[in-house]
């Protein structure tokens, strides 16, 4: 007999999860269906291990070297101990989740036929259903790429020692932070990309800015080349590129293919529901609905962003719709971002370029990490804050932060504009004295300053019979 849930979410990533969760909270029968391990990319082979692994390169010192397969050891425990305490079908079981391992594919608009990991398969039907099916690795067709072995963020925290060199293609997020980690931990790493920059969803001034630091780990970039061809074995490989128009050989022991993450949805025979998909991934609106008003899509199947924490948002997006008719919809207007390097690099809401393509009237409010005092008293310097505000209200539209902790103090400027909260309004609030966040209402404090004008200052003066000479006003870049 076919089993019938109010609520079906195919995927336990963090995307599913939520859903999940929120779906038996509202008292919805549900079933959550994974092909894997509960956690889903993050917890296994993204977020999580990627962060230790960046940890461990910190504690680098003086050209010491770690233990490589400690490392390895500390990777596996570290996410198995988050499998057990948070993402264990137990646990969600306990909260009367039906959990199944297996495959999920459409066999009608409200029908899914479940494929256990036995061959056993069974039907079974949804009022609602989430897509929640996550994204695979994307490795572009290169020459000699399906000869030659390579790593992907799906092997890449299985390796069991440290490579004496590592070539990544791609200088996206994961290609930068895992060049700068394997490179502080003593591996000679090679980056090449296409494009002439790193990171190009960010601010370009503050990319180049990590982009030299980096080079001054001692990473090497070949930016702006075309790979012509990879081959090799497991113990070297080499790839063929033309840079600045000469061809180059560079050889590694290690070929990383930083490239991306496509949406996994063919095994899900979207067809037989009625559900509208392209290359780039399943389409929706921005309530998370697909074509099928009664099935919904999340997190990177959806190709719109690949954030842990936009799949969870999505996810209360679409189970708040679907279970409870109240319109929600995706807050484009405020996602954020953070590259976990050191320094880190961080955004939230509109970039530069976006507002600058749209007309947009703005100002940018910037402070430097060099005049941050609790940055100067952990030789943490490096780096700079900008703010983009509109000149009369203050209103925040976006911010781009390059330096220690700069993910937290994105969450700064994420809270205020989410809350309308201004630069005035953040600048009117006691922060305390010394720390990083400071930094962000000394930014804030900015707004101030730019607003000063030597008419105003005239008027002020001669209304309450001031007799300080004026200040002089006529460097627009000044910070204070």
């Amino acid at each position: 007999m076919k089993k019938t849930y109010d609520l079906i979410v195919i995927g336990g990533g963090s995307g599913g999860l939520t859903a999940s969760g929120i779906g038996v909270g509202l008292g919805a029968k549900t079933l959550m269906i994974e092909k894997h391990k509960l956690g889903g990319d993050c917890t296994w082979y993204g977020c999580v291990p990627s962060k230790i692994l960046l940890n461990q390169a910190k504690k680098v010192t003086g050209g010491q070297k770690l233990d490589f397969q400690e490392i390895a050891d500390k990777i596996n425990t570290i996410r198995n101990d988050i499998y057990e305490e948070a993402d264990h079908p137990d646990i969600f079981r306990s909260m009367g989740i039906d959990v199944e391992e297996g495959s999920a594919a459409f066999t009608g608009p409200n029908t899914v036929l479940l494929t256990k990991p036995n061959g056993e398969t069974q039907e079974v039907t949804g009022r609602f259903i989430i897509i929640a099916a996550g994204a695979r690795t994307f490795v572009p067709p290169i020459k000699g790429i399906v000869q030659t072995p390579h790593l992907t963020n799906q092997n890449l925290f299985e390796l069991r020692h440290l490579p004496e060199s590592m070539v990544i293609v791609g200088s996206g997020p994961v290609g930068t932070e895992m060049a700068q980690a394997f490179q502080h931990l003593g591996t000679k790493v090679t980056v090449i990309d296409m494009i002439d920059r790193i990171l190009p969803n960010d601010e370009p001034e503050l990319a180049e800015m990590l982009r030299q630091i980096l080079e001054k780990d001692g990473v090497t970039y070949k930016l702006g080349s075309t790979i012509n061809s990879v081959e090799g074995d497991d113990k070297k490989i080499t790839a063929t590129i033309k840079h600045d128009g000469k061809i180059e050989y560079i050889e590694a022991e290690k070929l990383l293919m930083a490239t991306g993450r496509r949406p996994d949805m063919k095994p899900l025979n979207l067809e037989a529901a009625g559900v509208e998909f392209d290359t780039q991934g399943i389409t929706v609106n921005d309530k998370c609905q697909t074509s099928a008003k009664h099935i919904y899509a999340i997190g990177d199947v959806t190709g719109r962003y690949q954030f842990t924490h936009m799949s969870e948002h999505m996810g209360k997006v679409a189970t708040t719709n679907a279970l409870l008719k109240i319109p929600m919809k995706i807050d484009k207007d405020n996602v954020s971002w953070v590259t976990f390097t050191d320094p880190e690099m961080a955004h939230i809401g509109a970039t530069k370029k976006e507002l600058d393509d749209k007309g947009t009237s703005y100002e940018t409010y910037s402070f430097p990490y060099s005049m941050i005092d609790r940055a100067i008293t952990d030789d943490q310097t490096a780096g700079w804050i900008k703010v983009y505000a509109k000149k009369r209200s203050g209103k925040i539209l976006g911010a781009d932060v390059l330096g220690a902790h700069g993910g937290e103090l994105i969450c700064q400027y994420a809270l205020a504009k989410r809350n309308g909260i201004s630069l005035r309004n953040m600048a009117d609030t006691i922060f305390p004295y010394p720390t990083y966040a400071l930094g962000a209402r000394r930014a804030a404090d900015q707004w101030y300053i730019k607003g000063q004008s030597t008419r105003l200052v005239k008027w002020l003066r001669r209304v309450f019979r001031l007799r300080g000479p004026l200040p002089d006003l006529s460097d627009k870049d000044r910070i204070i």
